[in-house]
């Protein structure tokens, strides 16, 4: 791994900064390289559940660390989108797999999160030696060493790219979304059940894209007349998810 005095030194930081993240003590001593990975969207109501796969360079710790990377979730969408172009221009490699809305109500959002954690992996062109993955499950059938890290986008540099590249590609992927679904008011909750989303849920029902599996998009729709379909086919396919 770098060398974390001088890396340190070199930008002024202090030493509780280095202190704060993994990479500079317990996967400081691993050979090879480290993929972090995080997912996004599990607990939205709209679109697929997203996961991105990371992996930097010992040199892009320092640059990150003194552009105050953290959680995707106590970032500004502003801050996301700035961090997110650097990363993706420091990693060594980086991908996104998701897993659909059809998955999700198929196979359960645990399961679902875990398929979308794999599938990022398994597009990285470079091996890594060791998959660090966000949380307490380990992901089935990856055939690389994995090491679950619980609050990983706060402690390790790599998941907190990976939760950050992950949280600007699925918001990108909603707000193209919104306009067809102009209803859910998308572009602000980016699926996520705020009021104005569940109310809408209960006047004109669920679209293609959303979770059926999720109570919240099984409530009985009010009858309307003022019910806004955006395209025939939604009309056709209104009630079918």
């Amino acid at each position: 791994m770098i060398k974390t005095k001088q890396a340190v030194a070199s930008i002024g930081l202090l030493e509780p900064t280095r202190e704060r993240w993994l990479e500079f003590s317990m996967l400081s001593n691993i050979q090879g390289l480290i993929a972090g990975v995080d997912e996004v969207g599990r607990g939205a109501l709209f679109g697929p559940v997203v996961a991105a796969a990371v992996i930097l360079p010992d040199s892009a710790l320092p640059k990150l660390m003194a552009n105050e990377i953290k959680d995707s979730k106590k970032l500004s969408s502003s801050q996301r989108v700035r961090l997110a172009q650097q990363i993706c221009a420091l990693a060594i490699d980086w991908k996104i797999g998701f897993a659909s809305t059809a998955e999700i109500d198929q196979m359960n959002i645990l399961q679902a999160t875990m398929l979308a954690m794999k599938r990022a992996v398994f597009k990285l062109k470079v091996q890594p030696a060791l998959c660090v993955i966000d949380g307490n499950q380990l992901v089935k059938d990856l055939p690389l060493a994995q090491q679950t890290i619980i609050k990983g986008d706060e402690r390790s540099l790599a998941i907190a790219s990976a939760s950050i590249v992950a949280k600007v590609w699925r918001d990108d992927l909603i707000l193209r979304l919104a306009s067809k679904y102009s209803m859910y008011d998308l572009e602000r909750n980016k699926g996520y059940g705020s009021q104005r989303h569940l109310m809408a849920l209960q006047q004109y029902g669920p679209s293609p894209l959303h979770r059926t599996s999720f109570r919240p998009c099984q409530m009985t729709v009010l009858s309307s007349p003022e019910r806004v379909f955006t395209t025939q086919q939604d009309k056709t396919n209104h009630f079918r998810c």
